[in-house]
């Protein structure tokens, strides 16, 4: 067995790190939702609190926040797509399951592999295999146990927040004007931009900042929304991707769907349907065959 290289040693527990911890949305998110609380106040906080805690990171570092104009544009960019992300999925928890809402996330690997053509990268047969069988399987998934369907709406809003998640992704690999830009400032400015986007959408409603945040709980599910989906997840996730590149990053987020899963049962009592385990299944071991058979 070859030794791995000192990027993929890095590389590989980054990935893994981010997908547990984005798998974890639904066990800080989901209380909040249940006690009244608004998307827009429950995902300002999360970045707010984000914010800060990376800042202060930086800070005591000494690290230097100047960016050049250049990267501000590629960062806004970055932004928008992560609370886009984020907006999406806490949208779709109005409609289908938690867990299973995270788990169609999932299907950002094979987005990723698919907005590579457009970039020049044609992907192998087994890729094409891997998107065909991927899709079945989510076609299972949201199939209810008695073949009721599940609602649409939440299903495109899981597969929007897969979308814009993978563009996400290749833009961090690809982009050469962030490529000097330290994971800690990248996410910083990248959630400084989702904070900013949900303080201006509270403004704009009627619902009050705090509506249904109360209690000693309902700040620490904020704090835990930071620091693991957000700061944890958002750092990792820059780590792997620059170190074993975008599309070995994203597959290691199987272990996304499967912590979202675990989550949803244990924690909130979400059916556990032969569907939604057949479909995870397929989706799981068709992008791991994807990655494991080709070798780009």
């Amino acid at each position: 067995m070859r030794n791995l290289s000192k990027k993929a040693l890095i590389g590989y527990p980054a990935g893994i790190i981010t997908g547990i911890t984005y798998g974890l949305n639904p066990l800080f998110g989901m209380p909040l939702m249940n006690n009244g609380a608004a998307i827009e106040s429950i995902l300002f906080f999360r970045y707010a609190f984000a914010v800060v805690i990376l800042g202060v990171f930086l800070w005591l570092t000494k690290q230097s926040f100047r960016i050049t104009a250049k990267q501000t544009a590629v960062l806004l960019v970055l932004g928008l797509l992560y609370t886009a992300s984020s907006l999406f999925l806490f949208e779709a928890y109005n409609y289908i399951a938690s867990g299973l809402a995270t788990t169609l996330i999932f299907l950002y690997p094979v987005l990723v592999a698919v907005i590579m053509v457009f970039l020049g990268v044609v992907p192998s047969w087994p890729v094409w295999l891997a998107i065909a069988a991927t899709f079945g399987g989510v076609l299972i998934m949201t199939q209810g146990s008695s073949g009721e369907s599940i609602d649409p709406v939440g299903v495109l809003l899981s597969l929007g927040s897969a979308l814009v998640y993978a563009l996400f992704i290749v833009i961090i690999n690809r982009s050469k004007a962030i490529a000097d830009i330290s994971n800690s400032l990248l996410t910083f400015y990248a959630l400084t931009v989702g904070a900013i986007v949900f303080l201006g959408k509270i403004a704009l409603s009627n619902t009050a900042i705090t509506a249904g945040i109360e209690g000693g709980a309902a700040w620490l599910n904020l704090i835990g929304l930071a620091l693991l989906p957000t700061v944890v997840s958002t750092a990792s996730l820059a780590i792997a991707t620059r170190n074993i590149g975008a599309t070995k990053a994203s597959v290691l987020g199987v272990f996304e769907p499967i912590t979202a899963i675990l989550v949803g049962t244990v924690m909130f009592g979400e059916p556990l349907t032969t569907n939604i385990m057949i479909g995870i299944c397929i989706a799981i071991l068709a992008v791991t065959f994807m990655i494991s058979v080709t070798k780009r």
